[in-house]
């Protein structure tokens, strides 16, 4: 089997469920979870499925994208008090036009392992522009070293990779840095196996890393990135269809989808304490 592993573990598969994101409405898929109770129940379901991480995203009361730092403190209470084992992971980027501050104290008040720290900026889905510029990003990667939260390094292009490879040589962010690969938005590099084998290729040794794939090529990026050792994120956030066509019924569905395939290909789903040994939170 071709293997591209860095630091990755050699038999063991962290599985990131990413529930509801910032873009995707139950209009397009009833089954996601947008308010706070039932993104808990996702989590935990995702988690009994066999994924190590949930990354979270919060919604208003009609659903809007948001960054309201309540409902990240109602999501992670909840989760918290009711002893969720699996690693808790905010997103930093929850839409467009919030602030700075907005942005970075559910991370920095919270304090969960981890947090998504997004290498550049972007045209998102080419209508609107991803604002991360090197201000927002000093400043998110020295409060995620206050707090000693790890950064999820999500890379778009290579572009993003060489701003987060200048980070990490600035002592921005501290390595290992965990990369998540993200692949297939519109804006950023095609989710095609040949695009994740040149971005892994360029990755700095000592890291480890995870993929997923948006649209069309969410499951080549799948199959793509368990084969070559990586760590992988699925969830209705990037994908609402199960196959072309058919609705996905759940996030855990994609869970046990990548359940099932790990195990065909000899490996184990890592447990949240594996994960956490291996990306060192």
């Amino acid at each position: 089997m071709f293997e591209t592993r860095r630091s990755n573990h050699k038999e063991k598969v962290i599985i990131t469920a990413a529930l509801t994101g910032a873009v995707t409405t139950k209009n397009d898929n009833p089954a996601l979870p947008t308010q706070p109770d039932e993104i808990v129940e996702s989590a935990w379901k995702c988690y009994e499925a066999g994924a190590a991480t949930v990354h979270i995203h919060v919604r208003n009361e009609d659903d809007t994208a948001s960054m309201r730092f309540d409902r990240f403190e109602e999501i992670v209470t909840k989760l918290r008090d009711q002893k969720f084992p699996g690693i808790i992971n905010l997103t930093s980027s929850g839409g467009q036009g919030f602030s700075w501050d907005e942005r970075i104290k559910p991370f920095k008040e919270l304090k969960p392992e981890m947090a998504s720290f997004d290498a550049g900026t972007m045209n998102w889905l080419n209508t609107v522009v991803f604002m991360n510029e090197p201000g927002f990003l000093e400043k998110c990667g020295e409060v995620m070293q206050e707090v000693n939260v790890k950064p999820e390094i999500e890379v778009f292009d290579m572009g993003m990779l060489n701003t987060a490879k200048y980070y990490l040589k600035k002592g921005i962010i501290q390595g290992p840095a965990h990369f998540q690969l993200c692949l297939g938005a519109p804006g950023g590099m095609e989710a095609t196996t040949e695009n994740l084998v040149y971005l892994v290729n360029h990755l700095p040794e000592d890291c480890t890393w995870s993929t997923f794939g948006i649209g069309r090529g969410a499951n080549e990026i799948l199959l793509s990135g368990i084969a070559m050792g990586g760590n992988v994120r699925v969830g209705l956030e990037d994908n609402v269809y199960y196959n072309k066509g058919v609705l996905a019924e759940s996030n855990e569905q994609f869970v046990a989808r990548v359940v099932r395939l790990v195990k065909e290909m000899g490996k184990e789903p890592a447990t949240p304490e594996e994960a956490r040994e291996i990306l060192g939170v």
